[in-house]
C-alpha cells in the first residue's frame, strides 16, 4: 500500500499590508530595507475576528470544490496551527462540525510551527499504510500576525496569515505526488529562541509587555535552520540511497525568500531546483510548503517521476523532511 497527496488548495487572508504601511512610525526601517533584508514586499493580515480555523474551512472548501472531492469519504482530520481558536476545544473538533465532516472521523490538532506540514504528512501517510485511516484532511494555518508587536518590524515584517488544505489517500488516481519517507527531529533546548511566553499555562498573565508578543532570536534561529536543513536532507537521502544530485526539487519553508536563497547558496543548489515563493504573502509557518506545492502544480513547474525533498524547520525546534515522487503532468 502507498499513500498519495492528492490536491492542495490555498486560502489567503483578505488584508494586505504593504512594507511602506507596515513602517510608518517605526524609526529605523524603511520598506526597501525590509524588502532588501527579506525578499518580502508584502503580506496577508487577518481580521481582527478572523482566526486560522476560518481560513483552514474556506481552504478545506476549496479544496472538496475544486477537487470533487466527497466529504463524507474523510475519516481522518489533522489541523496543524499554532493559532487555535481556543485553547479548548481543538480547532480540528470545531472544523469538523462546521466542515460537515462525518461523526466517525478521528480529529486532532497539532501544535507545531514551520515543521508542521512535514509532520503533518508524515502523520497522514502513517495513518493511510496502517489502514488506519483511507482519507486524510491535513489542514495547516496559522495567525501569526496576531502575535507580532506592530513595532517589532524583525517579525511583523515576515509573517501574513494564510492556510491550505491537503487531501492525502490510499487512491493513486489523479494524485499529484506519491509520498515517501520522512526523516524528523526535534531539539527542546532551542525553545525560547522563538517563543510567546504569556498566555498559556506557564505565565498566564505578565506585566512584562514584549511577553505577550511574539520574540525571535534571529541570529540564533539562521545559525539552527542552515545547519539542520542539511542535516535532515542528508538522513533522509541516506535513508532512501539516494544521492543529492538525483534530486529534482527540495520545498524548503519559506521563512523569507532571501533565507530559501541563502540555503539553496549555502547548500550549492541550482536555483531551478529550489522553488521560491510567498513574497507577497509573507511567512505563513505551518501552510508556507504547501503553498509553495500548489503554485508549482499549477505552472507546472514539476514533471511525473521527478523526486522531491520538503524541509519543515523552526519553532521548538523542530524539523522533518519528507521525499515526494511527482506524478502530476
Amino acid at each position: 500500500m502507498k499513500a498519495y497527496l492528492h490536491s492542495i488548495a490555498t486560502e489567503l487572508a483578505e488584508r494586505v499590508q504593504s512594507n511602506d504601511e507596515l513602517v510608518v512610525g517605526v524609526e529605523g526601517w524603511t520598506a526597501d530595507r525590509i524588502r532588501t533584508k527579506t525578499g518580502i514586499a508584502e503580506r496577508r493580515i487577518a481580521a481582527a475576528d478572523e482566526t486560522a480555523g476560518d481560513l483552514c474551512f474556506r481552504a478545506a472548501e476549496k479544496l472538496f470544490a475544486d477537487g470533487n472531492i466527497d466529504r463524507s469519504t474523510i475519516d481522518a482530520l489533522i489541523v496543524c496551527t499554532q493559532s487555535p481558536d481556543y485553547f479548548l476545544p481543538s480547532t480540528a473538533c470545531v472544523l469538523q462540525d462546521r466542515l460537515q465532516l462525518p461523526q466517525t472521523v478521528a480529529a486532532f490538532d497539532v501544535t507545531l510551527g514551520c515543521s508542521g506540514y512535514t509532520y503533518g504528512l508524515w502523520l497522514a501517510r502513517s495513518l493511510v499504510l496502517s489502514d488506519s485511516a483511507q482519507n486524510v484532511l491535513l489542514l495547516a494555518g496559522d495567525t501569526y500576525s496576531k502575535y507580532c508587536h506592530p513595532k517589532d518590524l524583525a517579525v511583523a515584517s515576515l509573517f501574513g496569515d494564510g492556510a491550505t488544505a491537503s487531501l492525502i489517500t490510499h487512491q493513486s488516481e489523479n494524485a499529484w505526488a506519491d509520498i515517501g519517507p520522512s526523516v524528523l527531529g526535534t531539539n527542546g533546548q532551542g525553545a525560547a529562541n522563538l517563543i510567546v511566553k504569556a498566555g498559556a499555562s506557564r505565565l498566564p498573565t505578565s506585566e512584562t509587555q514584549s511577553d505577550r508578543y511574539l520574540y525571535m532570536n534571529g541570529a540564533e534561529i539562521a545559525s539552527f535552520a542552515v545547519s539542520t536543513v542539511k542535516m535532515v536532507v542528508t538522513s533522509l537521502l541516506e535513508k532512501v540511497a539516494l544521492p543529492w544530485s538525483d534530486i529534482d526539487g527540495f520545498v524548503f519553508h519559506q521563512a523569507n525568500p532571501a533565507f530559501v536563497q541563502r540555503l539553496a547558496a549555502a547548500y550549492k543548489l541550482s536555483p531551478d531546483k529550489v522553488p521560491i515563493g510567498l513574497a507577497n504573502v509573507g511567512n505563513t509557518c505551518s501552510a508556507t510548503i504547501p503553498m509553495v506545492l500548489e503554485q508549482c502544480a499549477r505552472s507546472g513547474r514539476f514533471q511525473p517521476g521527478q523526486k522531491l525533498v520538503l524541509v519543515g524547520f523552526g519553532v521548538g525546534y523542530s524539523w522533518a523532511a519528507t521525499l515526494l515522487e511527482w506524478k502530476k503532468s
